[in-house]
């Protein structure tokens, strides 16, 4: 897990780590911190469990993450950010090759990156979000519907639109709602399920290219 920064964790941190060495310490106790949770569960993720784990003081931990609530924030706001780092590298890719099966590449790609993230999932399945949490959620979906329509811009398929913009944060929102079930139902993902949800969001694509008008673009 990489260090985290101030905009990844938002609000969640007491204080800032300034020095190089202090921002490893934050990072050490992150990682142990994931490990906990994949391992126990959400409601292992105690200050104390987690500075046991880092082999770190309560104190030491307590300067920068006072509670449960603020290690949850931080490892959601740590697993947000890899999702969208992961979301500009595609973005990138868009604008140098051509894709057949935009949807299909897109799903793929998240689906790879779900498996990965046993943190992710076992965050998001132990149903122990925080409310910070949950807002930052919604503002990182309409992060990723806004990488989608740059992904869509970047293959030109589409014109750029405000009714693109709609477009692309429904089916977020639908993809990962199938993403999320999929991945209860299976630890590697029901791939039967994912397929289906290349079917729906293959449609929606063909409707929104099919509705777009180029004199809006």
């Amino acid at each position: 897990m990489s260090e985290p920064t101030t905009e990844e964790t938002g609000a969640a941190l007491r204080r800032t780590p300034q020095q190089a060495r202090s921002k490893a310490r934050l990072a050490r106790v992150l990682e142990a911190a994931e490990r906990v949770l994949v391992a126990e569960g959400v409601p292992a993720l105690t200050t104390t469990r987690v500075a046991a784990e880092a082999k770190v003081s309560v104190g030491s931990l307590y300067q920068y993450l006072p509670d449960r609530d603020a290690i949850i924030d931080a490892l959601a706001a740590t697993y947000f950010s890899r999702l969208e780092g992961a979301m500009d590298d595609l973005v990138r890719a868009a604008g140098t090759e051509h894709w057949d099966d935009p949807v299909g590449v897109l799903i793929d790609g998240f689906a790879a990156l779900y498996r990965a993230e046993h943190g992710f999932r076992a965050l998001w399945f132990g149903s122990g979000l925080t409310d910070r949490a949950r807002e930052a959620d919604r503002k990182h979906k309409r992060r990723m519907a806004d990488g989608v329509r740059r992904t869509l811009l970047a293959l030109g398929i589409v014109g750029d639109t405000e009714a693109l913009g709609r477009a692309c944060h429904a089916a977020v929102l639908v993809a990962d709602a199938l993403a999320q079930e999929a991945f209860r139902r299976a630890p590697e993902g029901d791939t039967a399920l994912l397929d289906e949800a290349k079917v729906i969001l293959r449609g929606y694509l063909t409707v929104v290219v099919g509705r777009a008008d180029p004199r809006d673009a």
